[in-house]
């Protein structure tokens, strides 16, 4: 018989014991129901006669516990959810491979073939530069012509310039000496689920991007649209 040192008829290590295993266990949300509606069953028989307990409090631990359970449905359902959104946004930029979108970067690969984009001027500039820096350190910089506020574009042609293929950093300083942001157009290549969840999206010319890095989708690109890009 247990002996009645509470208001349960448990004593009270046992029911702090009950209540963490509730708490924190990892066991499934039946698992745990079905042990609590042992454990009250047993306190209920072997409760002390003389001071029953109060069954308002057996009312309250059950209540407690279908809250509990019903969060954790809840979490379950969100989770799944979450996941179904994540499939849906895969296959929605899936769609968008082959488009020439526009990246917010600081890093470029260069592969002998020429790369457009634009620096995001904060206010005018009589004087931006462009400034590659290869995993070697060795910096080339690049006059733009004066511009106001707004995006400067601009084209890099690796050949013209001596830039051998490979990885570089690529920023811009305005006449004013801020860094403004840069963008550069290329073509989505493909999109797929990283082993973490994370959606990542291969864009020519840059490498591996985040979603929230793309700035803007300009469709897909029509032979016209190409021929006039190699010829500037």
């Amino acid at each position: 018989m247990v002996t009645a040192t509470n208001a349960y008829g448990l004593n009270g290590n046992a029911s702090s014991a009950t209540t963490n295993q509730v708490a924190a266990s990892s066991a499934p949300v039946s698992e745990n129901k079905d042990m609590f509606t042992k454990l009250l069953v047993a306190q209920i028989r072997n409760q002390d006669p003389l001071a029953p307990s109060d069954p308002s409090e057996f009312v309250n631990q059950l209540s407690q516990l279908s809250q509990t359970e019903a969060l954790q449905n809840l979490t379950a359902t969100t989770a799944a959810s979450a996941g179904v959104l994540q499939s849906l946004q895969v296959l929605a930029m899936g769609a968008q491979v082959g488009s020439e979108v526009s990246v917010s970067t600081s890093r470029v690969q260069l592969d002998g073939a020429k790369l457009s984009g634009s620096v995001q001027l904060g206010g005018a500039s009589s004087l931006t530069h462009l400034v590659l820096t290869d995993v070697a350190g060795k910096q080339t910089r690049i006059e733009l012509p004066p511009h106001g506020a707004g995006a400067q574009a601009f084209t890099l042609d690796p050949n013209a310039l001596g830039l051998p293929a490979g990885k570089y950093s690529i920023a811009a300083e305005a006449s004013d000496g801020t860094k403004p942001g840069i963008e550069i157009d290329g073509r989505l290549d493909s999109v797929r689920l990283a082993a973490s969840g994370a959606i990542v999206m291969q864009v020519a010319g840059v490498g591996e991007v985040e979603p929230g890095l793309v700035t803007g989708f300009k469709g897909k690109s029509t032979p016209a649209a190409l021929a006039a890009l190699s010829t500037q």
